[in-house]
């Protein structure tokens, strides 16, 4: 029998938006290498490789947000426990809304989220380093 998806990843995305703080790309550049904000670039390491990273930015996998953000976690990373504003990014700003979303919930404040991920930061002129090749 097939799948029935109820609600679909635009239908999550927009209540996330609803609960959190977006940020317009050209005020989130503002915020780069401020000591009272972590950049944390959710995209994936090939994402990265890719297309380059935001110079300073903290990589932390999707898959890991809760489980780095949660003290009680045997995974758990004390960039995350910093009394700082907490910006997340990821391609295009749609996994970055729900991460966003998700830190809040946690109690992770204050968090935000860039409107139009990486991609916008790039068309924007925001900094970015090219990662090196491998070998």
């Amino acid at each position: 029998m097939p799948q029935t998806i109820t609600t679909g990843y635009k239908a999550l995305v927009d209540a996330a938006e609803r609960e959190i703080e977006t940020i317009a790309v050209e005020d989130a550049i503002k915020l780069h290498g401020r000591d009272d904000v972590v950049l944390v670039d959710i995209r994936d390491p090939r994402e990265l490789d890719r297309e380059g990273r935001v110079p300073g930015a903290h990589h932390c996998p999707r898959g890991m947000l809760e489980f780095w953000i949660d003290p009680a976690s045997p995974y758990h990373k004390p960039l995350f426990a910093q009394d700082k504003k907490y910006v997340f990014f990821c391609a295009g700003g749609l996994r970055s809304a729900l991460a966003t979303q998700t830190a809040h919930r946690m109690g992770l404040a204050p968090v935000a989220h860039i409107k139009g991920g990486f991609g916008a930061w790039k068309k924007a002129g925001g900094p970015v380093e090219a990662v090196p090749p491998k070998g």
